[in-house]
């Protein structure tokens, strides 16, 4: 085998396990407060949802350090039971971002949070 071929397989394994890193990085993961976890802009985003209408997001900067949601809005749009539920994210006494569903969501939902940081910059997470 020549040089050339080599080296093109090598560089292609390589960017295929970047590709296959990167990839894996904005999957949904276990967070610390028993929700899901994924990317969201420069920010990591946890939602918890737990069968009752209300879920909580944990907001985490880029070091997985938490942040508190005063100063921050958003909004969850969530499918339930084959519907769409959307509604408003605040921020509650806790310093999590907080809202209630029309009906119970599922520890396992799938949608994507909308969210304001406090400086206007906007990110998306998806679940």
């Amino acid at each position: 085998m020549n040089l050339f071929k080599v080296s093109f397989r090598l560089g292609l394994s390589a960017l295929a396990s970047v590709v296959g890193l990167a990839a894996f990085a904005h999957e949904p993961r276990p967070g610390p407060n028993g929700g899901w976890k994924v990317d969201a802009g420069a920010w990591h985003a946890e939602l918890v949802a737990n069968a009752t209408p209300n879920v909580i997001v944990f907001l985490f900067d880029g070091a997985d350090q938490p942040v508190s949601a005063e100063g921050w809005s958003g909004n969850a749009i969530l499918l339930v039971d084959g519907a769409a539920q959307r509604f408003e994210l605040t921020p509650d006494a806790n310093g999590q971002l907080a809202g209630v569903a029309a009906a119970s969501v599922p520890k396992d939902v799938k949608g994507a949070l909308q969210l304001i940081a406090p400086d206007g910059t906007t990110a998306q997470a998806k679940y």
